[in-house]
């Protein structure tokens, strides 16, 4: 057994003896984890991916293979890809592109984690054309057995109506082609720390994908969607509610998590994060 497996089922064992499971979702965790590893061998970090303990992954490929080598480099550690990412202009412009190369990895799941805004705010003009973007491009794939989920990112939380910007596009698009990727991170960071709750209470069935990730205590977000990379923490360790967020995504419909790392000590926190999550 490799010795990130090793410490995380030491530190399983000291808090968790006698605790029941509530985290039952497959180990999976979104390869931008791993950004400045891949560069450095694919088949090397894929390695490290499995000796992490992971079974499942989200991602696009990798630099340096096709998507056919990586889908069986993967296939071959016994890594399955359910999800993959798709950028917002592929969407706008050859959805069918993408509808191949999620084939290719098995994905039936395809994630836009981005909507192009102007830096100084996301507007109500840039949701309604993200809405037509992803309710046209949501049907193409959903003709191709895919479900389309549009990754919040925190700049959604804008004040409009009774709710925000991301309720006014979870309300208009449609509930057959389009589906959501909550990132537990940004969701506090956009909307505060109750805020993932309160989505998966408001919308069940709505979320599919979860990417699970803490915010250091005492950060106080912004509608920015950025935040320095000292604020993302091993799971357990920051602002999340993950009994609570955990509970709901098992009863209101999400399918896969993820963890997601963009810390510069992803190494680290990682074996952190997989050993809270099976002591929940």
């Amino acid at each position: 057994m490799k010795k990130y497996q090793l410490l995380a089922l030491g530190l399983f064992i000291i808090i968790s003896a006698t605790a029941q499971n509530l985290y039952t979702y497959p180990i999976g965790v979104q390869t931008y984890t791993f950004r400045n590893h891949f560069p450095k061998g694919v088949e090397k970090t894929l390695d490290l991916i499995k000796e992490m303990g992971f079974t499942e992954i989200e991602s696009s490929g990798a630099d340096g293979v096709t998507t056919a080598e990586f889908r069986k480099l993967c296939d071959a550690r016994g890594i399955s890809i359910p999800s993959t990412g798709a950028d917002f202009g592929e969407l706008t412009k050859d959805p069918k592109k993408i509808v191949e190369r999620a084939k290719i990895l098995g994905a039936k799941f395809v994630m836009c984690a981005w909507i192009p805004h102007q830096k100084s705010a996301f507007s109500l003009e840039d949701a309604k054309n993200a809405i037509n973007v992803f309710n046209t491009a949501g049907k193409i794939l959903k003709e191709n057995g895919l479900t389309l989920c549009y990754h919040d990112h925190g700049y959604e939380f804008h004040a409009y109506e009774d709710g925000t910007l991301l309720d006014y596009m979870i309300k208009n698009t449609n509930p057959k082609f389009v589906s959501f990727e909550m990132d537990v991170l940004w969701t506090m960071h956009g909307g505060g720390a109750d805020m993932p709750i309160t989505l998966l209470k408001k919308y069940p069935g709505r979320f599919k994908l979860l990417h699970v990730k803490d915010l250091k205590k005492g950060v106080v977000g912004d509608l920015s969607g950025g935040t320095p990379a000292e604020n993302d923490v091993a799971v357990g360790m920051g602002q999340g509610n993950w009994k609570e967020i955990i509970k709901l995504a098992k009863k209101n419909g999400v399918v896969h998590c993820f963890i997601e790392d963009e810390s510069n000590i992803e190494v680290q926190n990682i074996p952190l994060s997989i050993a809270f999550l099976k002591k929940l």
